[in-house]
């Protein structure tokens, strides 16, 4: 099954879908309410995030693949699939917003590998951007293993200067 296909099916049955990214927030917005100012608490920080990974990783793969539909396909955004491009979105947006209502995202368990996530991804997207823009390939004499070589060198040097970044701000 491609990926594709996957999304096809999704789309031709979004009960399953609508469900999963509708209870995600409500779940949140009912944790929010049973465990008012509880938030930093053991059991309920675990559940906010299990709610955040449930909500951030599809919605940063949603992001993800628009950004790489709109960029690198070239498809045109009336294209934009509601199911798998907007609804993850609009989950994990109504989702961390209200869990950040009861407590605060840096209490949660694992947020900040998620901060993490979106930066790597959102370097390699730069980084693929000024590789389509530049035409390198076109010109580049390297074999393709030593060229996927310095794309990995180039996002760990890029994960290493994010580290550093933040070790710093908070020392």
């Amino acid at each position: 099954m491609t990926l594709q296909e996957f999304f096809d099916l999704l789309a031709a049955n979004p009960f399953w879908i609508l469900a999963f990214f509708i209870l995600v927030p409500f779940t949140a917005w009912l944790a929010g309410n049973l465990g008012k100012g509880e938030g930093h608490l053991t059991p309920w920080k675990y559940l906010y995030s299990t709610l955040v990974y449930l909500s951030c990783v599809p919605g940063i793969f949603a992001v993800t693949l628009s950004i790489y539909l709109f960029i690198f396909e070239r498809r045109p955004i009336l294209q934009t699939d509601i199911y798998t491009q907007i609804l993850p979105v609009l989950s994990m947006v109504g989702t961390l917003l209200l869990i950040r209502r009861n407590v605060d995202l840096k209490d949660v368990p694992g947020f900040e590998k998620i901060s993490g996530l979106i930066l790597v991804i959102t370097a390699t997207l730069a980084l693929m951007w000024f590789i389509d823009r530049t035409h390198i390939w076109v010109i580049s004499f390297l074999p393709f293993w030593q060229a996927v070589l310095i794309f990995i060198g180039l996002l760990l040097t890029v994960k290493w200067g994010w580290g550093k970044i933040f070790s710093n701000a908070k020392a």
